[in-house]
């Protein structure tokens, strides 16, 4: 499957997640904190069981590789990312957090192209100035 397909795949689980996050924090009055906890829990055994096959690789990446992504994905985006996410979900409407939450590829271009030696041309230019004009105009 190509990957621009699995990144609408992506778009749409977390749209439609938040959707369900959004309403459980709302109806069963949680603490954003144990919202995150709990859909953490459940990924954890989903794709603990998903990945068990590929476990040995670990052993093989190295201990910058494991820093990067205990860091990025376990600190960053997982613990710290999620944890707004839920915050904010559960203080204020979707239509006013989802397009704000979803700037989240304006960041990792940003990050690309000031450490990650990519390139940005002007149709990557003109597409980030599209994204935040539309975010602005959603928000406003």
């Amino acid at each position: 499957m190509k990957p621009q397909i699995f990144a609408l795949i992506t778009a749409a689980a977390w749209g439609i997640g938040g959707f369900f996050e959004k309403k459980g924090l709302n109806l069963g009055n949680i603490p954003p904190h144990v919202g995150i906890t709990l859909r953490t829990a459940v990924a954890l055994v989903i794709l603990g069981a998903v990945s068990f096959p590929q476990w040995k690789t670990l052993g093989n990446a190295g201990g910058k590789v494991l820093m990067y992504m205990i860091i990025g994905g376990g600190v960053v985006a997982g613990a710290v990312g999620m944890l707004c996410f839920y915050y904010a979900i559960k203080g204020a409407p979707l239509t006013k957090i989802m397009p704000i939450t979803f700037t989240s590829p304006l960041f990792g271009a940003f990050m690309g192209l000031a450490f990650g030696g990519e390139s940005l041309t002007i149709r990557g230019g003109i597409g980030i100035l599209l994204t935040v004009g539309g975010i602005i105009l959603l928000t406003i």
